[in-house]
C-alpha cells in the first residue's frame, strides 16, 4: 500500500496520530475533521495515499462516495442537521490543502451557520460554451484512452 511518511492523513490511517473515527474499513476512513465548519464535519479518507481525486482507482472512489453517503444520512438523523455538502478539493487552485484525497462530509444546519459556497455565475457571453464542450470532449477521449490503458496494466499486476 503507498504511504506517504509526511502525510497527516497517513498517519491517522496508521493511528500514528490520534483522532475521533467514525467508520473504518480495510481501505477507507473517516473521521471528524479537527477544524470543523460545523458540529459533525468530518472526513472521508483512503488508506492508502493518492494526491487527489484524479489519482484515485474508480473502485476505490466509489467506495468513499458510499461512505460520504452513510455519514451524510446519519447526520442528518442523528445530528438533525437539515442538509450537507459533499465536496472534494483538487489541488492548492481548489483550496486542496492536505495533499491526500479526501472528501468533506459538512453537515449543515440553517443558512446562518458560517459555511458558505458561492457560485457567482458569470455572463452567459462570457465564454463560448460549444469550444469549451469540445476541449472537454477532446480531454475526455484521451482520459478515457488513458484509464482504460491504467486498467489494463492494472489488471495484470
Amino acid at each position: 500500500m503507498n504511504y506517504d511518511d509526511n502525510c497527516i492523513f497517513c498517519k491517522i490511517g496508521r493511528k500514528e496520530i490520534t483522532s475521533a473515527i467514525v467508520y473504518e474499513d480495510d481501505e477507507v476512513l473517516a473521521f471528524l475533521d479537527v477544524n470543523p465548519v460545523s458540529k459533525g464535519h468530518t472526513l472521508v479518507v483512503t488508506k492508502e495515499h493518492f494526491k487527489n481525486f484524479n489519482e484515485v482507482p474508480k473502485n476505490l472512489i466509489s467506495k468513499v462516495f458510499s461512505v460520504a453517503q452513510m455519514i451524510s444520512q446519519a447526520q442528518i438523523m442523528e445530528l438533525h442537521a437539515a442538509g450537507c455538502n459533499i465536496l472534494t478539493n483538487i489541488n492548492e487552485a481548489a483550496g486542496q490543502t492536505v495533499m491526500h484525497f479526501h472528501v468533506h462530509v459538512i453537515p449543515r444546519y440553517d443558512q446562518t451557520d458560517g459555511f458558505n459556497l458561492d457560485f457567482t455565475p458569470k455572463a452567459i457571453g462570457t465564454f463560448n460554451l460549444p469550444i469549451v464542450a469540445g476541449d472537454l470532449k477532446k480531454g475526455l477521449s484521451v482520459s478515457y484512452t488513458h484509464l482504460r490503458a491504467h486498467e489494463t496494466r492494472h489488471d495484470l499486476v
